[in-house]
């Protein structure tokens, strides 16, 4: 099981601790670092900073919003990124949810969110293998565009760039039964964001036969401290965060997938508490065992022993997010 970095997106501004944490994972040995966004940072960016102090280690967006971009446009910053850093980009993308897509980026969430993503991962392999000009029949992304407000006159092209590697990994970050099943098949790993490794039986239907050399990269808060429950806060706060807020109260699907995993009533009072106003409340109201499950909390001797856990399931990547150096060498040291 190897070793990755998860840096997350910037909060209120940049954090000057996060390229400093990606350098020293980089002389540890950690195979990855990765990058995200959500409405404030972008994924790319920070990632093409990181690429340029760093020589090894290999960079992953976790995840890249498909609703940010076109398809086309996310594959020339996968290939752009891919040779400036010497082929070490791997490409994270996730659908986000409906309050993102139609709230920030004034695009309807699709109704067929599969073939959504189907798509997308077609038009973005075609740019990369570059055997053709790109041409894609699709429901959501049509190449070339033959809408009836359009001109009639796009014609498919191939990229000018040649890209580095027509085999860029590209990973999906997917939640729901369906759409993991379906990341085993169109992907090359899967990004889950809640990973319990006492409850691999909520993802066992999905992971049948999976592919040789498929990643699963699930992400962790880690932290070595002695005290559980304090070093559990952030774990909650982020929780209670994405559980309540991340979401409409209707269609919330990190809600329906801390149900799915033995929290249904939990993740419905978590929902209740955040709609309501009562954001403290709703973090407190996250269960300690749940928080504990998902992360790598506490002593040393503790951590080594649920890091045993992690790595007798399917998972081949664990990308964590430790909020020190510290940390991130007991974590380097309990996997060597």
């Amino acid at each position: 099981m190897r070793l990755g970095l998860a840096l997350g997106y910037w909060g209120r501004g940049p954090d000057p601790a996060h390229l400093d944490l990606a350098v020293e994972a980089e002389r540890l040995g950690y195979d990855s670092v990765w990058t995200a966004e959500a409405w404030g940072s972008d994924a790319f960016t920070a990632l093409t900073w990181i690429a340029a102090h760093t020589s090894r280690i290999r960079l992953g967006t976790a995840v890249a919003q498909m609703a940010a971009r076109t398809p086309t446009a996310t594959a020339m910053h996968a290939l752009t990124l891919d040779h400036l850093s010497g082929g070490r980009m791997m490409l994270g993308l996730g659908l986000s949810g409906p309050q993102v897509v139609e709230g920030w980026y004034g695009r309807p969430f699709p109704r067929s969110p599969l073939t959504a993503t189907r798509e997308y991962v077609d038009v973005v392999r075609q740019v990369l293998a570059r055997k053709a000009p790109v041409a894609v029949e699709g429901r959501f992304h049509a190449l070339p565009y033959d809408g009836p407000d359009g001109t009639g006159l796009g014609k498919p092209l191939k990229p000018i760039t040649h890209p580095l590697r027509a085999d860029l990994p590209v990973l999906l970050g997917a939640e729901g039964p369906k759409n993991i099943a379906q990341t085993t098949r169109i992907a090359d790993g899967w990004l889950p964001l809640y990973w319990s490794p006492t409850r691999t039986d909520a993802y066992a239907a999905a992971l049948t036969a999976l592919p040789e050399g498929f990643m699963i990269a699930p992400m962790a808060r880690a932290r070595v401290c002695d005290d559980v429950a304090e070093g559990l806060l952030p774990v909650k706060a982020m929780l209670g965060f994405y559980i309540g807020g991340m979401g409409h109260a209707a269609r919330n699907f990190h809600a329906d997938l801390m149900a799915r995993m033995g929290y249904e009533e939990e993740a419905r009072r978590i929902q209740q508490l955040f709609l309501e106003g009562r954001r403290q409340e709703a973090v407190l109201a996250v269960p300690d065992a749940f928080a504990d499950e998902i992360s790598l909390v506490g002593p040393r001797e503790r951590i080594a022993e649920r890091l045993a856990l992690w790595r007798s399931g399917p998972v081949t990547d664990l990308l964590v997010t430790a909020p020190d150096p510290h940390t991130l060498r007991v974590l380097a040291e309990l996997s060597t």
